[in-house]
């Protein structure tokens, strides 16, 4: 998936936030080392690693594709990979007005 496709399905997940992520924004994000993206169709997770704490950036499931468990699926391999890459504590920061 592209940094576009990324960025065009996150705007579609997240409609009500002042300003989606850019194309850019997430080819920066994925040019980082400690990052790491997990596809799957119509879903993708960003997470990173610093050192034993991995930290979920963001998770989008296009809305057609919801209650399916992608979600689910994504935080598996989320929780997998950190381990791999040496997290023993995830963190997720939520916005307030994200219910």
């Amino acid at each position: 998936m592209t940094p576009e496709a990324l960025a065009a399905l996150h705007a579609r997940c997240f409609p009500a936030h002042p300003r989606p992520w850019s194309a850019a924004e997430f080819t920066a994000l994925l040019s980082q080392p400690l990052n790491f993206l997990i596809l799957r169709p119509r879903a993708f997770l960003i997470g990173r690693v610093i050192a034993d704490e991995a930290e979920l950036l963001t998770l989008a499931v296009a809305p057609e594709a919801r209650r399916q468990g992608l979600a689910l699926a994504l935080l598996d391999e989320f929780t997998l990979t950190s381990q791999s890459r040496g997290a023993d504590e995830a963190f997720l920061e939520v916005a307030s007005d994200n219910a």
